[in-house]
């Protein structure tokens, strides 16, 4: 009731105060129970720990696999069972700063569907992993076999259509885990190599109505833009949004804007004012540090805080 109640009162706000609807969150709609799985929210005084087992109110208790040590006090907790039947518990922690040392190094970075992210460094890139097409082929083998075992209706379910069904569970899970670990891996390289960053605040919610819908959510540009944010912030570094329009028709040498949208088949920037050509990504990469106050000052791309080694990406 109370997720119920911040959800619907964070909608009634956002249309009051008449935001886009493409930036209010939505009212809260109902759940049905055979879709959604169930999740049990205690506060601080629903729940203890004693002899290293979490202890539930209604004298439930429940002995837990750790993954790693709380970093301090829980103010709540969240249980809740995932679609393969594993039960999790999900503590809130008060968030500690991790600072890093500086680098004197800032960094671009443009959304994409043919490489998830394109940056102002070449070693810095992220390549599409595609791991939701190389699961593909095994997964319509288990749909087909859901298919072939569904029963009609009014009869009980097979133990083949439950089988069947659980592998078809367990393989988006591991696609998931596996979009979820390449994200967090190359947002850590990034944030440790990198003081300030300038991100392209892109919303992928448009491309689930586009013909690249599913390469889209394969490459899981909301997952890893939610990885760099939240790990930059861990780190202490300078986490910039900006806002995407324009981006791919503003030139970053003299910042022309084009009169035409740029086709996606068109993978060439080409500057009508200036003449500078490079590649639509890397220019867009580029716009997003200018836009956010982190190019480079000077002909040796030395920004004016760093020593005189220390060099932009």
């Amino acid at each position: 009731m109370r997720d119920f109640g911040k959800s619907r009162a964070k909608a009634v706000k956002d249309i009051i105060e008449r935001l886009p609807v493409r930036q209010r969150a939505g009212m809260p709609r109902f759940k049905k129970k055979d879709l959604a799985g169930p999740s049990l929210n205690y506060t601080k005084r629903g729940f203890r720990f004693k002899d290293g087992r979490l202890q539930l109110a209604g004298g439930i208790v429940v002995t837990v696999v750790w993954s790693r040590d709380l970093p301090g006090e829980p103010s709540s907790v969240r249980v809740y069972r995932d679609s393969l039947g594993h039960w999790y518990a999900s503590f809130v922690v008060l968030a500690r700063s991790e600072p890093l040392p500086d680098t004197c190094r800032v960094i671009g970075i443009d959304w994409g569907v043919k490489e998830t992210a394109t940056t102002t460094s070449s070693t810095c890139d992220l390549p599409h992993a595609e791991h939701g097409r190389k699961a593909a082929a095994k997964l319509a083998r288990y749909q087909r076999m859901m298919a072939r075992r569904k029963p009609q209706r009014g009869q009980a379910v097979s133990n083949g259509y439950r089988q069947a069904k659980r592998q078809a569970a367990k393989l988006h899970k591991k696609v998931a885990r596996q979009r979820q670990d390449t994200g967090r891996k190359w947002a850590k390289a990034v944030v440790r190599d990198h003081d300030a960053l300038a991100v392209e605040d892109f919303k992928p919610r448009f491309l689930a109505k586009s013909t690249m819908a599913r390469k889209a959510a394969d490459a899981a540009i909301g997952a890893t833009k939610k990885a760099l944010v939240e790990m930059g912030r861990k780190h202490g570094r300078d986490v910039r949004l900006v806002h995407p329009a324009h981006t791919t028709m503003d030139c970053a040498q003299c910042g022309a804007r084009a009169k035409h949208a740029l086709p996606l088949g068109e993978r060439t920037y080409t500057c009508t004012a200036c003449g500078a050509e490079s590649p639509r990504d890397k220019n867009s990469a580029r716009v997003m540090l200018s836009r956010a106050g982190l190019a480079p000052a000077g002909a040796d791309r030395v920004r004016p805080d760093c020593p005189p080694d220390g060099r932009a990406a």
